[in-house]
Formats: structure tokens, sequence, C-alpha cells
């Protein structure tokens, strides 16, 4: 008889009441994967849109009963026979499966080697579900995508949110002049994240003393996306993280712009460790749940109001 567990499942598209902590099968690892006992589980947007039938849904044919999340942090309980960079008990984290199902919304996970990494180790296991998905969108946009340096100027858009914070945190690890846009709110901490220059989007001309910037993150779209152009120098890029950006403006601006979906990577996992471990990058939590109460992460994180991240507990 196979084992079971504890999970959050839909069993239809919906609004959040369609995720139910329920039982479920227990997942098997096999030859090259391993069997995470999973602490916490980070919530991102792209888990709600895939739960309303967005996002990444349409990857899934008939994928009823599914469980949520990329997001993982705990510890491995079993390995497969080929896997060799791990042992049973590593305290690991990372981006499971991505862009397929992932599965992180329950006590046990399979993951691919190549999907984690060892945790941080002066961080719990909510500090570090937080990263993952976040942490490798920042750092692939940033320097794989926008190819990001020293001295350049970048305009982060929503600072202030998941993606923003640590986005900030790692241009300014890279030595790069920050100017990022958020709420008034969000001012001081933005601040201490060190943003060389608040912008509060909710004025009218949010971007008129803005200029010359090498790169754009837009986690935005819209209006956001539309005033951006004029900012970008010549030959500079426009990184989007949602939806393709119009290649007419690029042209228009003389200038480029590129879209990108994050993809595990189990070496900028390492890397980003690392600065956590050498103080050089944190994880703003927002609020941590139980698993039971992921209905409730989801609400929070649709109203868009959060600063930093939200995390379901599954350990305590």
């Amino acid at each position: 008889m196979q084992e079971m567990m504890n999970a959050v499942r839909i069993h239809e598209f919906g609004e959040p009441e369609v995720l139910i902590y329920e039982a479920a099968p227990k997942p098997v690892p096999m030859g090259d994967e391993v069997l995470i006992r999973v602490h916490a589980a980070g919530i991102n947007p792209v888990d709600c849109k895939t739960r309303r039938g967005e996002g990444l849904a349409w990857r899934y044919p008939n994928p009823f009963p599914l469980i949520l999340g990329w997001d993982v942090s705990g510890v491995i309980e079993e390995i497969g026979t080929t896997v060799t960079d791990f042992n049973i008990g590593d305290e690991v984290y990372g981006m499971v499966s991505f862009p397929e199902i992932g599965a992180a919304y329950a006590e046990y996970v399979t993951a691919s080697p190549h999907d984690i990494a060892l945790k941080p180790a002066s961080v719990d296991h909510v500090q570090a579900a937080a990263l993952p998905l976040v942490g490798l969108t920042a750092w692939q946009a940033l320097f794989d995508t926008g190819d990001l340096s020293a001295g350049q100027r970048v305009l982060i858009h929503a600072a202030a949110g998941g993606v923003g914070h640590i986005a900030v945190q790692l241009a300014k690890w890279k030595g790069s002049t920050v100017l990022g846009t958020a709420s008034p709110r969000n001012e001081a901490f933005l601040g201490s994240l060190g943003v060389d220059q608040f912008i509060n989007y909710q004025d009218a001309d949010f971007l008129q003393d803005v200029s010359e910037v090498d790169v754009v993150l837009d986690p935005i779209s819209g209006e956001t996306r539309d005033q951006s152009w004029v900012v970008i120098k010549p030959n500079g890029i426009l990184v989007s993280i949602v939806g393709e950006p119009s290649a007419e403006k690029a042209l228009e601006h003389a200038v480029r712009g590129a879209r990108m979906l994050v993809r595990p990577n189990a070496a900028q996992l390492r890397e980003m460790a690392q600065l956590v471990d050498n103080g050089q990058l944190s994880v703003k939590i927002d609020q941590v749940l139980p698993l039971q109460q992921a209905a409730q992460a989801h609400r929070l994180s649709q109203a868009g109001h959060t600063q930093g991240k939200l995390v379901l507990q599954v350990v305590g």
C-alpha cells in the first residue's frame, strides 16, 4: 500500500477556496531524484495565476488533483541510486521542477539534484524557502539577460516586492546604481537595502527625473512598461518577467527588449546561499502561515500589498 502524506491540492482551477488540505500519496523518488521532507514552501504570484487556470496551467493537461508550489526548503530523507551530490540528512533548498509541476505544498516532494543546493547555513528553512524562485528570477534577469555590470544604472520596478527586493540587493552587490519604484510606505525599507534613488510610482509622472538607465527590470507590464522605454539609454535593455515587451517600442527608442522565464540553476543557488551566509543578501518575510492556510496565503498574495515574501510552514 502506498504511503500517504498531508498536502494542499486543487481539484479544479478557481479562487483560493479550491486549495484543500488533505491526504495525498507520498511521492517516491526515481533513481536520479531525492526525496525532501519539506519544512517550508514559498508562495509566488505564479502559484496564484496557475491556481486560477492561468500562469503555467496551460502546460498541464488533465492535472488534477494538482499540488502547487515550486519553492522549497527541507531535509533529504531518501536519495536515488544514481545520486552522488547529496546525502540523507542534507538541508537543501531550491525551485523544484519549474516550469513543470513542482508539488511543493506538501510534507514531501521529489527533486532533481540539478534543482537544489545546500541551504544557507545562517538562516532557517522559512527564510531559505522564500528565496529560490525570486532569487533565480532576479539573478537571471539582471545578469544572464540584462548583462548588468558594476557602474551601470538599473531601474527596478516594484522594488519592494518578492523579486524586486532581491534584485536590489544583487544589483548593489554587483556595484550598480539602483533606482527603485514602490509606494511611499516602502521608501525606508528600500533605503535600508541600498536603493540610491527611490521613486514613488503613485506620482503621475514618476519617471520624469529618470534617464540614462542601462537596464530596466519589469515585473509589472502595462502602463509602467510603456513609460519605461524613454528612460533607457541607447542600446540599453528592458527585461520583462511578465510577457513579451514590444519589439516596435524597443526599435523606436533604439534599445532592446527581452522576456525571460526563470529556470532552475543549482550553481546560482549555491552562489546565493554564499551571499546569504556572508550577510550580503537577505529575504524579507511578510508573513508565515501554516500549510493548512494556503488559501489565505493566496488571498494575501493576490491583494498585492506584501513587502517581501509569504511562506507556508510545514514543519513547526
